[in-house]
């Protein structure tokens, strides 16, 4: 059984109270508390192990490689990834989205090449294609969205063609929490000889992802929102692509050889194997470090518990504000069964920023903005949007007190 209670006294911050109230943290999407194991993980690497990987034999050295190629084993084998060498560490779901369109669309694509997205992205998922686009000549398409913020899965699927060749797409809408069926959409890219890649940002944290079942090329996700430290994330991707992508950044590292002929000036590079081929420089080997304690601390819990637990939180949520707030409008589907713990909604003659002030000065921290998503907000016809977003910590006594602040804000 998943005991919220339990779980809370591991997270210091909430411990925490604003303007004299107990912290409410419904700020999950953006990124999650951590825990003290993680905490604790950061700490003894600094203190007892600190060295660069890689490029000495002296002790320390060798300590911090063991832990960084170590969490690398964890991280793949939490995602089903068959091995180790389809992990690069990066910063974020950013710099992973990133890497792909240099490293594998700019020496791919060309005029009359389609990459296919849909309009429910976050800005990540959009901005680096259309960079890679007007570098190379191909054309983003994107597929539509419903009115309530899943996928037309028919339009999408329909815009696939000869010329597609890869399809990018969020496994979880960071606005409305929407899932997508990229089990599916992976297999009809495939058919069409395109690659699949998934933005797990908001999956990865919350429930069970399978790279192995999935079948998709690439996946990419962020350490910070599931309860690691920022500034350490993962891109996943088969084996074959990664020997056959060209490195992100040059410098140390990421190569096997260097040499320069004196008598032509020329210099000789050879690449290093994946995936050190695209960690160039030092690479933040505590945040991989922090990472796998993450990962320990939501295997111990069950990602399939974990998933159960914030599904009935929205649940519960969804139930609480409809019926107790009579100027609040949920915006996407209402529909529990195709959405994670996330909750876009609005309060009639407030703007968002409005109320998420409001919520703060009771200790309620939200999310207010169009959450780097704007075409979806255009979908919506909205500027902006609140969000409410859960995580392992949050529970419905909290739900009750944030609806209650709802209900006074009503008034105003």
């Amino acid at each position: 059984m998943f005991d919220v209670q339990r779980v809370r006294e591991d997270f210091p911050i909430l411990k925490r109270k604003i303007n004299s109230y107990p912290l409410i943290y419904f700020d999950n999407a953006a990124t999650t508390q951590k825990p003290q194991q993680v905490l604790d993980a950061e700490r003894d690497f600094y203190e007892n192990h600190n060295g660069n990987v890689h490029r000495a034999v002296h002790t320390l050295s060798q300590e911090a490689t063991d832990l960084y190629e170590a969490a690398r084993e964890t991280t793949a084998k939490f995602i089903g990834a068959k091995n180790s060498a389809e992990v690069v560490f990066v910063r974020g779901t950013t710099e992973a989205i990133n890497l792909v369109a240099y490293s594998w669309g700019i020496p791919n694509l060309k005029a009359g090449d389609e990459i296919l997205v849909s309009t429910m992205e976050h800005h990540s998922n959009i901005v680096p294609w259309e960079l890679a686009a007007k570098l190379t000549g191909c054309t983003v398409r994107y597929g539509k969205v419903h009115p309530d913020g899943t996928l037309d899965t028919a339009d999408f699927e329909g815009k696939f063609n000869k010329n597609t060749k890869l399809a990018s797409l969020s496994q979880v809408s960071n606005v409305s929490g929407v899932i997508n069926d990229v089990k599916h959409i992976a297999k009809v890219a495939h058919e069409h000889g395109a690659l699949m890649l998934v933005d797990g940002a908001q999956s990865v944290p919350h429930m069970p992802v399978d790279v192995a079942d999935l079948d998709v090329d690439f996946l990419a996700f962020s350490g910070h929102k599931m309860l690691g430290p920022t500034g350490i994330g993962v891109l996943y991707a088969k084996k074959p692509l990664l020997e056959q992508m060209s490195p992100f950044e040059g410098g140390g590292e990421m190569i096997r050889d260097v040499t320069v002929n004196q008598q032509t000036e020329r210099c000789g590079i050879s690449w290093n194997d994946p995936p050190w081929k695209f960690e160039a420089g030092t690479p933040n080997i505590c945040g991989a470090v922090a990472l796998a304690a993450a990962i320990k601390y939501l295997q111990h819990l069950g990602m399939a518990e974990i998933f159960q637990h914030e599904k009935e939180l929205t649940v519960y949520a969804m139930e609480q504000m409809l019926s107790c707030c009579t100027k609040l409008r949920l915006y996407g589907t209402t529909d529990a069964s195709l959405k994670c713990g996330i909750m876009p909604f609005g309060v009639e003659g407030l703007s968002s920023h409005d109320v998420a002030l409001f919520l703060d000065n009771y200790g309620v921290m939200i999310r207010s903005g169009y959450h780097c998503a704007q075409p979806l907000h255009q979908v919506f016809n909205l500027a902006s949007s609140a969000r409410a977003s859960f995580y392992i910590y949050n529970t419905k006594e909290e739900v009750d007190r944030f609806v209650k602040i709802l209900k006074e804000m009503e008034q105003f």
